[in-house]
């Protein structure tokens, strides 16, 4: 026994009245669900084509019904996600706040070339406090503690090396 395909068959007799004449709304409505079937992949796009035009043509209900028969009855439900239908990959991420005390820091580090230096240690505290701060609470600005604290570091080296050739100078001079 063979049956007709939607889109060359005879409309079939039975409930709903197939020979009740088609509107321009049914059509349209078959034409919506030939177009999810095809977005889906249910459809090639030359079937899609001739059963568009087969529903732009179709008489009756039972045509179009004919048409949509081996479809479903519009796209298919989604898994619920906690953003609806959008993967989570696609979305926006929310951007995290930033530590104010790894600015503070950064700043601190930058200015160290400008207050010859005077600025190092409190970089290096506010650096180590804001990192401190950033993995506890998931702040963002790690890169500027992290540019702080190496900054300020230099700084204290340099005071350090820069006070220790001048004691030794000091010393030097004193003892000969």
């Amino acid at each position: 026994m063979s049956y007709p395909t939607p889109w060359q068959g005879s409309p079939l007799p039975g409930p709903g009245g197939p020979s009740m004449l088609a509107s321009h709304a049914d059509r349209e409505r078959a034409v919506d669900v030939l177009r999810a079937g095809y977005g889906e992949g249910r459809l090639d796009h030359p079937e899609f084509e001739k059963r568009v035009a087969r529903a732009y043509s179709a008489r009756t209900v039972g045509e179009l019904s004919l048409l949509v028969a081996d479809l479903p009855q519009g796209p298919m439900p989604q898994p619920v996600t906690p953003h609806g239908p959008v993967p989570a990959a696609f979305l926006p991420r929310p951007q995290a706040r930033t530590n104010g005390k790894a600015l503070a820091s950064m700043v601190c580090g930058v200015l160290c070339v400008a207050t010859g230096g005077l600025t190092g240690l409190p970089a290096v505290i506010l650096g180590h406090m804001a990192q401190s701060e950033i993995r506890r609470t998931g702040e963002a600005g790690d890169g500027m503690a992290l540019t702080g604290l190496v900054l300020g570091w230099l700084s204290v080296a340099g005071w350090l090396i820069f006070l220790g050739l001048f004691g030794l100078l000091a010393v030097v001079a004193t003892s000969g």
